[in-house]
């Protein structure tokens, strides 16, 4: 009976022990503070890097891996430097992106007037160089005066307008260029008899130049009044024709290769030298030529 009674004070207090620790574990329960886990605030806009998500700076751009700059050009992946902040792309593969220009390490983009190529001169000015232009010799009725364009009059003491402002060696002969009239003997002492007859009038050989012979004939015609570039050893009316062929291939002048140096020929030669870099002379000189690939 002793120990019924013992067995019986034995289970009440390991009762009442596991009821005091069950308590007290609640009490414990209800002191610590909860903790809220909150969402990240949703962003704007799109990412352009390869991180672990956006980030938007104080200017309002992003920047993810590399992201978007302050500027609001684009940096993407490795290897790229993306959209600059003028609208230019610069990529692995050159192209172009909208309202831009292709720049920097990509491949190059297409050189936009007719020529294949260009490069800097010693005054930074591009000028272009064409493939080789392979000379040729035309039939052209040059014992015939011209009639479809008209004659230049003569000048005493002319100078090419604008040539002052055409700068370096190649240029000399333009800045130093007026028109004289003299006989035919006075041209045949001056110029050694190396005269030549071209559509109606005379030119002489004058340091690489063939120049009006204002003088030499009576009633002599020129479409022109200035020197000439002697290429390859022809006289001027070749070398004119040769010019209008190859501005032709480029694109520059469409009318007839006639060999005359008239408004139209002077105006497509002007506008070569413009999209090149070239000091506009609208005449044949040697820049002009060996950028054609006449050289």
């Amino acid at each position: 009976m002793r120990i019924f009674v013992v067995l019986i004070c034995s289970l009440g207090l390991v009762s009442v022990a596991y009821g005091a620790q069950q308590e007290q574990n609640k009490q414990q329960k209800k002191k610590q503070p909860h903790t809220v886990q909150h969402a990240p605030p949703p962003t704007t806009g799109r990412p352009t890097g390869g991180g672990a998500g956006p980030k938007k700076t104080s200017m309002g751009a992003y920047q993810g891996k590399k992201g978007q700059t302050s500027m609001g050009a684009y940096q993407g992946q490795k290897g790229r430097k993306g959209q600059t902040s003028t609208g230019a792309y610069e990529g692995q593969t050159g192209k172009a992106a909208k309202g831009g220009k292709v720049t920097g390490a990509g491949k190059p983009g297409e050189v936009t007037t007719a020529t294949s190529a260009r490069k800097l001169t010693g005054t930074g000015k591009a000028t272009a160089t064409g493939k080789p232009f392979k000379p040729q010799r035309f039939n052209l009725p040059t014992k015939t005066t011209p009639t479809k364009v008209t004659a230049v009059n003569f000048q005493q003491g002319r100078h090419i307008e604008g040539s002052q402002n055409w700068q370096g060696s190649n240029y000399q002969v333009f800045r130093n260029y007026k028109s004289e009239w003299h006989e035919q003997g006075w041209w045949r002492n001056h110029y050694n008899n190396r005269v030549v007859f071209v559509y109606g009038g005379w030119y002489a050989w004058n340091a690489g130049y063939w120049i009006p012979a204002w003088g030499y004939a009576p009633n002599a015609y020129y479409a022109y009044d200035g020197p000439i570039y002697g290429y390859n050893n022809l006289p001027p009316d070749q070398v004119i024709a040769n010019v209008q062929s190859a501005l032709q291939q480029q694109g520059y002048y469409q009318g007839e290769v006639d060999g005359l140096l008239g408004p139209q020929t002077r105006a497509a030669i002007a506008d070569y030298q413009r999209a090149t870099g070239l000091p506009e002379t609208a005449s044949v000189d040697q820049p002009t030529l060996q950028s054609l690939g006449m050289s």
